[in-house]
């Protein structure tokens, strides 16, 4: 439940609209379901609706008008996306500004993404830490390598790098280097292959920076698999990815409220949020 505070902070007549991404692979949609839960759970009795972007439904509009019939004037809406790229930037606003047109005495505001919450950031350092104790690695002969989805935009490339760091500081180890799947570079074989060139690096954890399960992590898990056959010398681990982790519901609650104390009607994305 929401703490005093919070629910000061979140106006009594709003409303929250989770928008993931969407996936067709079974046991990550199931994980979305269980973290839109816990956040239903976590901030009721405001009511909670879910939507997802793209693939499957529900869809955006038919969320919207579910919390508009529930007597909701003002949308908080809560993008499940780890960085600012196109979804966050245009994608879902233009989505939000279309469900208004049709709604007009409705308001809503757009929360951050959750980037560089504290949550998040205690939560990949804890994924980074577990993986170095199941590999019974010294974190000074160890290399990690955070692999994002990817994205053309070069604010959301950035955060990844960033936040990195920011995890390194918690966590310190001998190596620390980012890849992607897609859309940028450097891509995961070829930072695996610089890593391992470091004669001190006896330990490689591979950590998929993924709130679900899905074909892109399937991925990661192969290439990894590969990089085992071809470095038969080097330990590979591959750490968990995100998940539908109480940290990721405390980081989302995090944005909203952030958005909800500045709501006038209509908040807009920054360039490059932290």
């Amino acid at each position: 439940m929401l703490s005093p505070s919070d629910a000061a902070i979140l106006p009594s007549d709003s409303g929250v609209l989770l928008i993931g991404h969407g996936t067709r692979d079974e046991d990550g949609h199931r994980e979305f379901l269980r973290l839109g839960a816990g956040l239903a759970e976590s901030l009721a009795p405001l009511p909670v609706e879910l939507s997802l972007l793209e693939l499957q439904p529900p869809r955006i509009a038919d969320a919207w008008d579910r919390l508009v019939a529930s007597g909701v004037r003002q949308v908080l809406a809560a993008p499940l996306l780890l960085f600012a790229a196109g979804h966050a930037k245009s994608d879902i606003p233009d989505e939000l500004a279309a469900c208004q047109s049709r709604h007009p005495g409705i308001a809503w505001s757009l929360a951050r993404p959750l980037s560089r919450a504290p949550e998040l950031i205690q939560l990949v350092a804890r994924r980074w830490w577990q993986a170095i104790d199941d590999a019974g690695a010294d974190p000074d002969q160890t290399a990690v390598i955070v692999v994002g989805r990817g994205s053309h935009d070069p604010c959301a490339q950035a955060d990844l790098r960033v936040l990195a760091e920011c995890v390194r500081r918690r966590c310190p180890v001998r190596r620390v280097a980012i890849a992607f799947y897609a859309m940028a570079e450097p891509k995961l074989d070829q930072v695996i292959a610089a890593v391992v060139a470091d004669p001190e690096v006896r330990h490689v954890i591979i950590q998929p920076h993924l709130l679900f399960q899905g074909a892109i992590h399937r991925a990661l898990l192969d290439q990894v698999e590969a990089a085992r056959a071809r470095y038969p010398d080097q330990h590979f681990t591959t750490a968990g990815y995100l998940g539908p982790d109480p940290l990721v519901v405390a980081a989302l609650i995090r944005r909203i409220a952030g958005v909800a104390s500045r709501s006038t009607g209509v908040a807009g994305v920054g360039a490059c949020p932290g």
